[in-house]
């Protein structure tokens, strides 16, 4: 397996891990039943029941917050091993590798997340989401500068929109504004845009990428 099929791997593994331990975990859930648009993403891994959160109270009671935990650890550390095995998606140059700081920032802000569920260590919970919410994004709008294979040029554009689409999300949730989908789906908003540029990429390394791109 080449580098670059390798971290194709790793970064489609972890968009589909992530999106399947936020269904089942949620599905979980009886009393209350969870909301996406309601519940953030973090109340699947929380440890205890209750009332959560002063500035926006909402029930949490995660019965399978273990399994949610070890899916953030997980994800984070499959989204690294891509960074770190390839190169190619990233391009070249100082914003190609200002790009994968970011995402290796990123990657560790899920492993974070997982090992300090937000009513464990509330500090640290917040910290790994601002390197997921702010560095996750800004990656993929400083890596939309960097040179890369013909074959791969359309991520720059990806990347551009994506990151927008991102920071515009962050900048919502923290602020509360939810224009019509909830608080809870606009943090999904500020998530997913990291997950969406890696399964592309990676589909593009698989499908697209000539041998002389290859690692």
């Amino acid at each position: 397996m080449t580098r670059d099929r390798l971290t194709a791997s790793c970064w489609l593994l972890a968009t589909a891990l992530f999106l399947t331990a936020n269904l089942v975990v949620g599905l979980a859930w009886r009393e209350p039943r969870f909301d996406w648009t309601h519940h953030n993403i973090s109340d699947l891994g929380n440890v205890g029941c209750g009332v959560w959160d002063t500035t926006r109270p909402r029930l949490v009671c995660s019965p399978w917050h273990p399994a949610m935990n070890v899916a953030f650890v997980a994800v984070g550390l499959l989204l690294a091993a891509g960074v770190l095995v390839g190169r190619t998606a990233f391009g070249r140059g100082r914003a190609a590798t200002v790009a994968r700081a970011c995402a290796l920032a990123a990657a560790g802000g899920y492993v974070l997340a997982g090992v300090c569920p937000a009513d464990v260590d509330e500090n640290r919970h917040v910290l790994g989401a601002v390197l997921i919410f702010v560095l996750g994004n800004c990656g993929l709008l400083v890596g939309a500068r960097a040179a890369r294979p013909a074959a791969l040029d359309d991520l720059p554009r990806a990347g551009l929109l994506l990151g927008v689409v991102g920071l515009v999300g962050a900048a919502l949730f923290l602020a509360r504004v939810d224009v019509g989908i909830g608080v809870g789906g606009m943090e999904r908003v500020a998530v997913a845009p990291l997950f969406g540029w890696v399964s592309w990429a990676a589909l593009r390394l698989l499908r697209e990428c000539r041998p002389a791109c290859l690692s």
